[in-house]
């Protein structure tokens, strides 16, 4: 079985590396590049992002990765979202008092956690729904997390024919989005390339599914 090409974006935000090794370890080809053309042509697309949502949306925008992102989702195309590339994806992001407009792929809004101690940075538990992709043979698994701000709540209403979304939740002070499956769209909120094995089998299933 061949290995599929995946395309990590690179516009200036993100984990790049680490997530480049933990997909090739995964078993996909990996190219790291920023290039419109290759983004939109590969297997799948994975968005890192790292840092306050309005520098992630700002440089992701400047490379026009919105435009490979929705270009993508409009021809069925995978693309993986990760951390605040996830967090982009909702439709605006409330931090340290700048309120920023994302990509509106899903509604709502990325808010500050309501917890004691933030950031919340370490290993945690998820919540998977039974039929979950990303999640198959690994539900019980600890995922690693380095966030202060997430999506608390979701409210995309998605009838038939359309399949409904898989929602993954996790909790540190309250509930919040740990991972979404939507169709050819897919984010975590954790990082799958610092999450060892357990990361490396959800970017595994993630391939096989392109």
């Amino acid at each position: 079985m061949s290995r599929p090409d995946v395309v990590v974006f690179d516009y200036g935000s993100g984990n790049v590396h680490s997530a480049a090794k933990a997909l090739e370890a995964a078993g996909a080809n990996v190219e790291l590049t920023g290039d419109r053309s290759r983004a939109r042509d590969a297997d799948g697309l994975v968005v890192p992002g790292v840092g306050a949502f309005r520098a992630v949306i700002d440089a992701l925008r400047a490379s026009h990765g919105d435009e490979v992102i929705d270009r993508r989702l409009a021809g069925g195309r995978p693309v993986l979202g990760i951390c605040v590339g996830m967090q982009v994806l909702f439709d605006r992001g409330l931090e340290r008092g700048s309120d920023a407009e994302g990509l509106g792929e899903w509604p709502g809004e990325i808010d500050r956690l309501d917890a004691e101690v933030l950031p919340h940075m370490g290993w945690n538990t998820v919540d998977a729904p039974a039929d979950s992709v990303l999640f198959d043979g690994i539900r019980d698994e600890r995922f690693y997390f380095v966030h202060s701000y997430a999506a608390q709540h979701w409210t995309l209403d998605v009838t038939a024919p359309f399949p409904q979304p898989h929602v993954t939740w996790s909790q540190h002070g309250g509930r919040f989005i740990a991972a979404v499956e939507n169709g050819p769209l897919s984010a975590t909120q954790f990082h799958p390339e610092k999450s060892g094995q357990a990361g490396i089998q959800l970017l595994r299933n993630w391939i096989g599914s392109l």
